[in-house]
């Protein structure tokens, strides 16, 4: 019967996308139409990071 808890590989942290440790969670509310639309993307999580990186270069640039 394997084990239901894992195994050690399981256990490690996934690879990062960027070069700083994604470690901070951040929430915020949303209209149930902005949740399905983010939750119909291919990667949501990546999606939201990416939506909020390009808001803020666009407001330091201004």
């Amino acid at each position: 019967m394997p084990n239901p808890k894992g195994t050690p590989e399981n256990l490690e942290p996934g690879q990062r996308k960027g070069e700083e440790a994604m470690t901070a969670n951040l929430s915020f509310r949303v209209t149930e139409s902005m949740k399905q639309a983010v939750k119909s993307q291919k990667d949501p999580p990546e999606f939201c990071r990416q939506a909020i990186q390009k808001a803020l270069d666009e407001s330091s640039s201004s």
